[in-house]
């Protein structure tokens, strides 16, 4: 094994990083989730995956999200996440898809080759149907859930989507899954602090996003570690 992952070894074995180095991850989103769910894989040892984000990175998004610094504004995600995942790992295969995710796009990306998929998208249309090809296709998925409006870490979780609470999206995604047959079997990340609603601003529905919520520094990074870690732990031991 690499030098590098020397730590890792002792902790994983070398079985255990020979699974990651085998695994085979979809990392849809790198905003302030994605791109710390990405680099805690990376880090990890993880051995291939493929990252999709069409975004490039706005002056709003520096106090949350990896990729975003003064000198970065205007950049697109998906080069600035990708050279530094190569740059953590140099014999990562990595695949750049470098797009918004249309709703029917979600439905041919979602391959079985994929060992996990992480939902980090925070637009309600792309993200169902994300999760519905997963269900559909028989991959494993965990989807992160909302972040913004919420201060307390240790509110957050990883449980079934059925037994969230106090997340307007887990709500919204929730319907809309029973509008499909499915009520449960998708992993989620998510916060049962009460929102403040107070914090809430609309848009103009671009990219199929039509609010968010005032965002902290660590929420969605911690979100990330959530999903990071049930993957990593997937990998490893199948739990």
């Amino acid at each position: 094994m690499a030098e590098w992952t020397e730590r890792a070894e002792l902790l994983f074995k070398k079985e255990g990083l020979e699974k990651l180095h085998n695994a085979k991850v979809l990392v849809v989103g790198l905003g302030g989730v994605g791109s710390f769910a990405a680099e805690f894989l990376a880090r990890a040892g993880v051995g291939n995956m493929t990252i999709v984000d069409g975004d490039v990175v706005d002056i709003t998004n520096i106090n949350r999200q990896l990729p975003a610094l003064h000198s970065t504004v205007g950049q697109p995600k998906i080069t600035i996440v990708g050279d530094r995942l190569m740059d953590i790992n140099p014999e990562l295969q990595l695949t750049r898809i470098q797009e918004f995710l249309s709703p029917e796009r979600a439905f041919e990306l979602v391959s079985p080759e994929f060992d996990y998929v992480l939902d980090c998208i925070d637009s309600v249309t792309p993200k169902l149907n994300l999760i519905i090809a997963a269900k559909r296709k028989g991959v494993k998925v965990i989807s992160s859930m909302g972040a913004g409006g919420k201060m307390q870490a240790s509110k957050v979780k990883v449980s079934d989507i059925s037994k969230t609470e106090n997340c307007f999206l887990a709500r919204t995604i929730k319907r809309r899954l029973k509008e499909v047959k499915i009520d449960k079997g998708v992993k989620v990340v998510f916060s049962s602090e009460i929102q403040d609603e107070s914090s809430l601003k609309t848009t103009d529905g671009k990219n199929f996003k039509k609010s968010f919520y005032g965002t902290n520094s660590y929420m969605p990074g911690l979100f990330g570690l959530y999903a990071a870690e049930t993957v990593i732990r997937y990998l490893l031991y199948r739990d």
